[in-house]
């Protein structure tokens, strides 16, 4: 398998004429979304920002649009229902196939590059080690999440566990949070999850660390991504690609976004980054 590189620092040619739709295009309304990784009120609190700080940067109407599974984020880019999504790095693959390999791939926030999944459990329920797992029910968060099912699986595998033939119980939380909040309360004895959504549920509290905590953390891999419809305007995706460069935590107005995607910076994607991805998920059987 390909090792997980950062994203380069360069456009690498990205929105080159050749990749481009012959008839590109320039929406009335941008509809931006984003994979349902967290509760509906969330996403809400997080991405509603995100889409009045474009509007004011593009000078054109943008509508955050929530969706309600992960399904739906790819099924809406390739109907062309959604313009600009926020995607995990499978949902981004397979956004990029679905579209016939259209798609573009645009930012990214720095962690992305060195993204990382967190194995949890009980204090005191005997769970150490990946191998420990075995004979133990485990939750995963959304079948189509990165880092809460596809690299958590890949991982496994790679330690010789097969998640089906080795846990009691295999379960699926449906989201990150989720999934923390069901070993807190014993629903399952483990699960894995995004290590991002894990410093911010420890940090805010929403978790109790006497009752959960990290016994495990992967190796890093590239995760998120904000990826395109290919078929927009040119000039359009270089802009919405420049108000996410520009962003700087200096400046308070633009340290709420970042705080809100907890980042302080974006840089620029490469879409050879996200191979391992896709590798990793044809190794873990979810793509052929």
């Amino acid at each position: 398998m390909r090792s997980f590189a950062p994203a380069a620092m360069v456009l690498a040619g990205f929105l080159g004429a050749g990749l481009m739709p012959a008839q590109a295009e320039v929406p009335d309304v941008l509809k931006i979304s984003a994979i349902p990784d967290e509760n509906p009120n969330e996403l809400l609190r997080i991405y509603s920002p995100f889409a009045e700080y474009l509007e004011k940067e593009l000078r054109m109407k943008v509508q955050f649009t929530p969706v309600v599974d992960y399904a739906a984020t790819v099924e809406g880019l390739s109907a062309k229902r959604l313009d600009l999504v926020w995607y995990g790095g499978f949902t981004s693959v397979q956004a990029v196939r679905r579209t016939n390999g259209t798609a573009t791939r645009l930012v990214l926030r720095q962690e992305d590059a060195e993204f990382k999944s967190v194995f949890i459990a009980r204090p005191g329920s005997g769970i150490k080690s990946l191998q420990d797992l075995n004979g133990k029910t485990f939750a995963f968060g959304s079948v189509g999440s990165t880092s809460g099912h596809l690299m958590p699986r890949y991982f496994l595998l790679q330690a010789k566990i097969n998640p089906e033939r080795d846990f009691k119980q295999v379960a699926y939380s449906g989201a990150h949070d989720a999934t923390a909040l069901w070993v807190e309360s014993g629903k399952v004895a483990a699960g894995a999850l995004n290590f991002l959504v894990w410093d911010k549920l420890a940090q805010t509290r929403k978790v109790d660390l006497s009752k959960v905590n990290v016994f495990y953390t992967t190796p890093p891999y590239v995760d998120y991504v904000w990826t395109a419809r290919g078929d927009l305007d040119k000039g359009l995706m270089e802009k919405i690609t420049a108000a996410f460069l520009k962003l700087d935590y200096a400046k308070p107005e633009h340290r709420r976004l970042l705080d809100l995607h907890r980042t302080k910076k974006y840089i620029l994607a490469d879409d050879a980054d996200w191979k391992g991805t896709e590798e990793a998920a044809i190794a873990a059987g979810l793509l052929k």
